[in-house]
């Protein structure tokens, strides 16, 4: 088995991103079995889709890279490393697109989504899957942890594997399989998917100088709720009661019964949801902030993730390059 998930520095990360990927990544470094079976890399070449900010860029990525070694990724279980230091995967990319059909691309719900909501139609998005696909076969990985807005994607890999294969006659490329998230959608605070593009967020990491009281006013007082009083019965499922499940199991569970029947208000809902993040990210807050004083040890893990993972990839290029019929010149040998 292997593992391969991958996660954008378009933003600053959040509940959504925490609940629907990095718990699970950080849960799977012991299923794993090893570092050369975890393989988790920071995206920064699909950002660029919707990010033309260099110095912004270079941010965002460190501060991906310092919020998964805070939350508990660790270089001696699981190979962590940027998309970019790995440049076969564009190679890779260009081989899929010669055998993969222009109308499996259009049939993407992720680039129609996008397209709708304002992003422009770049062949970089609309090759999005492609580059996705290269991501995942060139480290041979079997499994893909993501969330169901993301299965699509997948699918297309196993379809651009297939069509590889075919097309040379030859099972060079490993088709994969996913695996959902444990909360494959987290609301956001107006009851939509949680999403940097929709601007209704909470950070993992309240934003540096931010007082906890401050927090409370920009975030948790502003989740939007309908307009039932206290005594009124409620939602169990609705978009307080599922973060707070997500932030303490065990304190939603107790409260559920007198939600359900009334007499609890949503603005104390509000704040033990608002005691329980506080609760759960304030372990890791010192860490991140050890860690950012510590660049060179960051891209010491970066890098050598890196040379870990292009190790694997440097194989199955070799083996691609030969099917296809491309010399390796002394760059690839």
């Amino acid at each position: 088995m292997r593992i391969l998930s991958g996660i954008q520095p378009s933003g600053t990360l959040h509940l959504g991103n925490y609940f629907g990927a990095i718990q699970q990544h950080i849960e799977l470094q012991a299923e794993a079995g090893g570092r050369d079976r975890a393989f988790y890399f920071i995206a920064n070449l699909h950002t660029l889709t919707s990010l033309r900010d260099a110095d912004k860029l270079r941010a965002l990525t460190r501060d991906v890279a310092l919020d998964y070694l805070a939350l508990g990724l660790e270089p001696e279980r699981a190979t962590f490393f940027r998309q970019s230091d790995v440049p076969e995967v564009t190679e890779l990319a260009w081989y899929l697109s010669c055998v993969t059909g222009k109308g499996l691309l259009e049939r993407a719900v992720s680039y129609k989504d996008k397209i709708a909501k304002g992003l422009e139609p770049t062949m970089g998005l609309f090759n999005y899957p492609v580059l996705m696909a290269a991501d995942i076969l060139i480290y041979r990985s079997t499994m893909v942890p993501v969330g169901k807005d993301q299965q699509q994607h997948v699918e297309m890999a196993q379809d651009m594997a297939t069509h590889f294969n075919v097309a040379f006659g030859k099972e060079v490329l490993t088709r994969p399989d996913w695996r959902f998230s444990k909360a494959p959608i987290v609301p956001g605070l107006d009851g939509a998917k949680m999403s940097k593009s929709y601007g209704n967020t909470i950070p993992i990491f309240l934003p540096e100088g931010m007082t906890e009281k401050q927090a409370w006013k920009t975030y948790f007082a502003s989740i939007v709720t309908d307009s039932k009083g206290v005594d009124d019965p409620k939602d169990p499922n609705d978009t307080l009661m599922l973060l707070y499940r997500l932030l303490d199991p065990s304190g939603a569970a107790e409260l559920e019964p007198a939600y359900v029947k009334g007499g609890i208000g949503y603005g104390d809902v509000k704040k033990r949801i608002h005691a329980a993040y506080s609760a759960k990210f304030a372990q890791f807050r010192d860490k991140r902030a050890a860690l950012a004083k510590d660049d060179a040890y960051v891209e010491g893990v970066l890098e050598e993730g890196g040379k870990r993972a292009r190790a694997v990839a440097h194989e199955l290029m070799r083996e691609v390059r030969e099917t296809v019929g491309i010399a390796a010149g002394a760059w690839a040998r």
